[in-house]
């Protein structure tokens, strides 16, 4: 009975994973944070670090060879959760500044600037919500002026499944910052289906996030899911519907 007793009692216990530790502490760190601009950037960046963390974490647990597996997988969620909440809210306090300065910010000529390289705005495309053709530039709201500068079709992805990259540009002709962001846009197929962009496996250039300086200007690529007869584009986060397109011909 002693020795039946002995042998019970050894089994190991298996310790905590470290690494889901500290990924779950940097995702309530990060999560807390998420909401304060500015404070935010670092906020991203330690969501970043703390998925990592808890991701091995959770593996090491799934693993059998550490114990404390609902710890680390709470973390890994809570990261990813405050990273999409720094790109949320960048993005309404860059909307918020952009509506406030409207008023009073935007000198006379500021609509009518364009640069030497730009194609002509059309004005009435955004304010009819009607469609401009590809390579077009269309003026938005405080002197942003956006262009779909060119379509690629025929890529395939890892999977084999069809994509179609669109290249686009910001050009800030205001005086106040604008906000840009590759969920700004959404692709739209022959059966009116709508996407937002996609993963693409060989993609270059993507376009980022962030804010545009007055004068300032960004380009980059974004990848659709499928073919594609029209691109859209509205205020990423707000989803007021499409402020103006683009036709793909």
């Amino acid at each position: 009975m002693e020795t039946n007793n002995t042998h019970a009692a050894a089994a190991p216990q298996l310790s905590k994973s470290g690494l889901g530790i500290a990924g779950f502490v940097l995702g309530i760190i990060a999560l807390a944070t998420s909401f304060l601009p500015i404070i935010n950037n670092f906020s991203a960046m330690l969501a970043v670090v703390g998925f990592v963390l808890a991701l091995v974490g959770t593996i090491a647990c799934v693993k059998g060879r550490k114990a404390g597996k609902g710890l680390s997988i709470a973390g890994v969620v809570m990261n990813v959760i405050a990273f999409i909440v720094v790109l949320a809210t960048q993005s309404m306090y860059s909307s918020a500044i952009d509506d406030a300065l409207s008023g009073t910010s935007v000198a006379p000529q500021a609509a009518s600037e364009q640069s030497a390289t730009t194609a002509p705005a059309s004005d009435d495309a955004a304010e009819n919500g009607q469609a401009a053709a590809a390579g077009n530039s269309i003026t938005v709201k405080n002197g942003l002026v956006l262009t779909v500068d060119g379509v690629v079709t025929g890529l395939q992805n890892y999977d084999g499944s069809p994509i179609t990259q669109v290249s686009v540009t910001y050009q800030n002709n205001g005086n106040s910052q604008a906000s840009f962001n590759p969920y700004d846009w959404k692709a739209e197929d022959a059966q009116g289906a709508q996407r937002s962009q996609t993963y693409y496996s060989s993609g270059e250039n993507e376009l980022s996030y962030g804010t545009l300086a007055a004068g300032g200007a960004v380009s980059g690529n974004l990848y659709f899911e499928g073919d594609v007869v029209k691109v859209l584009y509205e205020n990423a986060f707000i989803g007021r519907g499409s402020d103006v397109s683009w036709d793909i011909v």
